[in-house]
């Protein structure tokens, strides 16, 4: 079991010293992309238990959303990416207190109902005009990250619907409402027995995933320590992550 960071430790005798403060003196707030909602939970509940009186608040968009939150002074701890071209959004807003690490690499992944309605067996069959295509926005990583991959295998797409973050391309997926989506490896893992995964063969791509402090709060910086560290990489594992 994991203990409260030594730079953490001394800023809570501090306050318990200096005879202060409030609820908010334990409270990590982190904003994460969509496709780590599983995993930063898992995540969260660990740290929790390790850290006793800490609670961790967390918040899942799509990267750009959550960028541009930043950007704009939210009062965030921590910001997990789902790619490095929104983080450096926010560190050229000058938002972060330590520099970016990369922590995790998630797949692109082709993903349909587990019936298979639309008889998908690869990507060349997203050109088909009739099938209800779901994929992430361009500016969400999930997005840009697909359209590389389409643009690669010269694949032509009329998307039916273009979301703000990859969760909600999986929904309409796990629901029946789009015939295909693209998404990441781990969003396979969290369709669960609703959706299956077509192989992309070579076309499989990765973004890579980084973490860094905004605040300059000693709970912040103990926080991505932890993501960091060997709990959270199995968590992420555990998820279907890989390592970058």
């Amino acid at each position: 079991m994991r203990t409260l960071g030594l730079g953490l430790l001394a800023g809570v005798l501090a306050w318990i010293s200096a005879g202060c403060g409030g609820d908010d003196d334990t409270i990590v707030t982190v904003y994460a992309a969509a496709s780590l909602s599983e995993a930063f939970e898992d995540l969260a509940e660990e740290y929790e238990a390790a850290n006793p009186g800490f609670d961790v608040k967390l918040s899942f968009a799509g990267s750009a959303r959550l960028a541009t939150q930043i950007s704009a002074g939210a009062q965030a701890d921590v910001f997990a990416s789902a790619d490095t071209v929104n983080m450096n959004r926010v560190v050229n807003a000058g938002r972060t207190a330590t520099s970016p690490v990369l922590f995790a690499r998630n797949r692109l992944a082709l993903v349909v109902p587990a019936d298979n309605p639309g008889d998908v067996t690869g990507l060349v069959d997203l050109a088909d005009a009739e099938l209800v295509l779901a994929v992430c926005a361009p500016e969400v990583p999930c997005g840009a990250l697909a359209e590389t991959v389409l643009d690669d295998a010269g694949v032509n797409i009329d998307a039916d619907t273009e979301e703000t973050s990859v969760r909600a391309v999986l929904t309409k997926v796990m629901l029946g409402e789009a015939d295909a989506g693209l998404v990441y490896a781990s969003d396979v893992a969290a369709g669960g027995d609703k959706v299956i995964a077509v192989p992309l063969g070579l076309q499989n791509r990765f973004n890579d995933y980084p973490v860094a402090a905004v605040s300059d709060r000693a709970v912040a910086a103990d926080f991505v320590d932890f993501v960091l560290g060997p709990d959270g990489h199995r968590i992420l594992w555990s998820h279907g992550f890989d390592s970058p």
